[in-house]
């Protein structure tokens, strides 16, 4: 009796510690919250250079005050004001803004980079300097992101941004774009922002 009488208790005890160490780990992670997506590792030879011979063509938006030359032959989708230009693991986008004042790299940085953050996965932020195109100065600003998970591998890949802000007459015209980081897309990218005109 005396040996029955000391295990109930040893039950109670073990039973109440059972249930504390389970509160403290529901605690834990509720607290912890979703884990935010990790870096894609970079490639060391990625299949996104566009061809040295590249044609391309002029993009003139319906009602729009600019033009622009995007590569001949890529698949091009329109969301509002946004026309985004893809083709393999490149992609252009190009949208028009109204903006009361042209912007700066104090401009891009407070007001530009928290969206960014926001929306590009596992966003990495790098910096804001003004650069000359054929169409005047803009403000260039470089950062790096995940692309989107393919939907057959389900894999991203880690790419490098080059986001462009024009300004004329009241109007913003900002060129994004993005391919794999490690990429050698310089000439094209050049060509691109090269080619904005404005009406």
């Amino acid at each position: 009796m005396n040996v029955r009488g000391t295990l109930v208790p040893c039950a109670g005890v073990l039973l109440l510690t059972a249930v504390l160490a389970g509160c403290g780990a529901s605690g834990s992670a509720t607290a912890a919250g979703p884990n935010p997506p990790l870096p894609a590792p970079a490639e060391s030879n990625p299949p996104g250079d566009i061809p040295d011979n590249q044609a391309y063509v002029a993009f003139e938006p319906r009602g729009a005050g600019f033009t622009v030359s995007v590569p001949e032959g890529w698949a091009r989708t329109t969301a509002g004001p946004v026309t985004t230009f893809t083709d393999k693991l490149n992609r252009i986008e190009v949208s028009e803004h109204p903006a009361t004042h042209p912007p700066t790299t104090a401009s891009v940085t407070a007001g530009d980079v928290p969206s960014l953050a926001r929306s590009v996965p596992a966003f990495a932020p790098g910096k804001a300097t003004e650069v000359s195109r054929k169409a005047g100065t803009a403000v260039l600003y470089t950062y790096q992101g995940n692309s989107a998970t393919d939907p057959v591998t389900g894999k991203a890949v880690r790419d490098a941004f080059e986001r462009y802000v024009f300004h004329h007459q009241g109007r913003d015209v900002v060129v994004t774009l993005s391919g794999p980081v490690n990429a050698d897309n310089v000439d094209p990218w050049r060509t691109v922002t090269d080619s904005l005109r404005w009406r």
